[in-house]
């Protein structure tokens, strides 16, 4: 698949099969997540997979907003992720705290590899950290970041795009829509 292909394929998924992941598939996705940039070089992030049934129904307790059936995403996908990252390692500047985009870079390689080999996946932000750190014995200093499931899609879900490329990107000054039509 070309990265386009994976760009435009990758979709939030809540539905999947059981089918345990190819441990193959999962060193190449691993592999590429071990690829992503962070600020200094310093990759504040950890992650955590997470294949034991146990673990994930906790994990999936722990999630906040469950309109949007995240709870059963975790608990059915044969793996889940959690990304983690540690404030003192990365540092920061001003009030940004670069673990947050170390973290987040990390966990997009990770979600794109996972659509390139196949699997879908769905970041979920809005989880308690007491209980996911609890659960897979997270030390103080980190933080969670992010939580997907990893799985072969039982359903696959519509994506309705609402982003529109001419309110979000500009050139040159604010007021100056992209019209990606308009270059040369």
């Amino acid at each position: 698949m070309n990265f386009y292909d994976v760009i435009n394929k990758r979709s939030s998924e809540r539905s999947f099969k059981d089918t345990p992941i190819c441990e193959k598939k999962m060193g190449r996705i691993m592999e590429a997540t071990m690829k992503s940039p962070s600020w200094k070089n310093q990759s504040s992030y950890k992650i955590i997979l997470v294949n034991e049934k146990s673990e994930k129904d906790k994990l999936a307790g722990a999630v906040m907003n469950d309109g949007n059936n995240g709870e059963n995403a975790l608990r059915e996908a044969p793996m889940v992720a959690v990304v983690v990252g540690n404030p003192n390692v990365s540092g920061k500047i001003g009030d940004k705290e670069y673990y947050l985009v170390d973290g987040a870079i990390a966990m997009e390689h990770l979600i794109l590899a996972a659509t390139n080999e196949g699997y879908g996946t769905c970041w979920i932000g809005a989880i308690d950290e007491a209980t996911v750190k609890s659960t897979l014995n997270i030390p103080d200093e980190y933080k969670v970041i992010g939580v997907t499931p990893i799985g072969e899609v039982n359903k696959h879900e519509a994506q309705d795009s609402n982003t529109h490329m001419s309110d979000h990107v500009f050139i040159n000054k604010w007021e100056n829509k992209f019209n990606k039509d308009k270059l040369n």
